[in-house]
Order: structure tokens, then C-alpha cells, then sequence
């Protein structure tokens, strides 16, 4: 009898096991559909609520390849880079989202002005974000505590509009980088 209580709490805690992989081991333990969820709740530019939609996740990359150069210097225990883009309900905005997993804590030099240094952005085919890419993004955030990642994002206009030195839409724009950037960065180290 011993044996089958012994045997029931071994399957109960494998199937039940509430802490679940260590933070660091989120990003490759997780499924994509965790680490990326299919929506995420947010607010508009205009202040109306909206569903950011996942429109497609890239494959796993080297740090060089997915951050920009400014970036990636800041970044010098980037392990590697996971990278999806999400666009709002309306089709209006997008946004990419790169997660750099590290390999110790680290901090890296605020960005500054509309156009800091971030992720690379990424383009889906046929979706909202299509034309969505380098020239195309007008602001990003980045975020990061003293866990094992770094979530940066770079959003735009779904319509392919390019950036334009002084163009104010950039400052619409920084709400959508920053929840997304908050949301995903709290989900992996929460």
C-alpha cells in the first residue's frame, strides 16, 4: 500500500508542478504560443482598448542578426534572439518583439530619442505587417530587470509609411513599443 501512495504522489507532482521550469529556462522549455501569446491586451494610441495580434514569429537568430548594431553592443551576454510581430485589432499598428535571452544579468544603455536602437523589425507576407521593416519603424522600448532576458520592440504604421526625421507619430507610437515590451517581459519572468 506504501508503494502506491509513493507511486500517486510521484505522478501528481509531475503532472502538477507548480513552479514549472526555472526562469532562465523559460524561453526554450515554454511553447512558442507561450512565450508569443496569440493576443495581448492594450490601449491605443487613442486611449481605446485593443487586442495586439500575433502575426507571425520568426525563427530563432543570433543577437547580431536580430537586434540593431546600437543595440547589440549594449548587449554583450546575448545568448541568442527570439522575435515575433504583433499588429493591433484595427490593422493599423505593428510592432516586433525581440527577446534577447542572456547569459548573466545584464543592463543595457537606455535608448534614446524616437528611433533608439532595438530590435530588427520583421516582416510577415500577407498580413498587416507585410511592409513592415528598418525604415518603416518610428520608435521602440526597451525593458529588462536582473533576470536572464531583454525585451525590446520597434513598432510602426501597418500602411508602410517610412520614418521621417521629426515626424511626431513616433511619440503615438511608444505606448504600443512599451506594453508590449512590459506584457512579454513580465509573462517570462513572472
Amino acid at each position: 500500500m506504501h508503494h502506491i501512495y509513493v507511486v500517486l504522489i510521484s505522478i501528481l507532482f509531475a503532472v502538477w508542478s507548480p513552479a514549472g521550469p526555472a526562469v532562465p529556462d523559460r524561453w526554450s522549455s515554454w511553447p512558442v504560443s507561450r512565450v508569443f501569446p496569440p493576443a495581448v491586451p492594450g490601449t491605443s494610441p487613442s486611449g481605446a482598448r485593443v487586442t495586439y495580434v500575433l502575426t507571425g514569429v520568426a525563427p530563432e537568430a543570433p543577437c547580431r542578426a536580430a537586434f540593431q548594431p546600437g543595440a547589440v553592443r549594449a548587449l554583450p551576454a546575448c545568448v541568442t534572439a527570439l522575435r515575433a510581430t504583433y499588429a493591433d485589432s484595427t490593422s493599423t499598428f505593428v510592432a516586433t518583439v525581440g527577446i534577447a535571452v542572456l547569459t548573466g544579468y545584464g543592463e543595457p544603455a537606455p535608448p534614446g530619442g524616437f528611433r533608439p536602437p532595438t530590435v530588427r523589425p520583421v516582416a510577415f507576407p500577407g498580413g498587416p505587417a507585410e511592409r513592415f521593416g528598418e525604415r518603416q519603424y518610428f520608435t521602440g522600448t526597451v525593458v529588462s530587470s536582473h533576470e536572464r532576458y531583454l525585451v525590446a520592440t520597434a513598432a510602426g504604421y501597418a500602411d508602410g509609411r517610412p520614418y521621417r526625421p521629426g515626424d511626431r507619430a513616433g511619440s503615438r507610437l511608444r505606448g504600443i513599443a512599451r506594453q508590449l515590451a512590459v506584457e512579454l517581459h513580465r509573462s517570462l519572468t513572472g
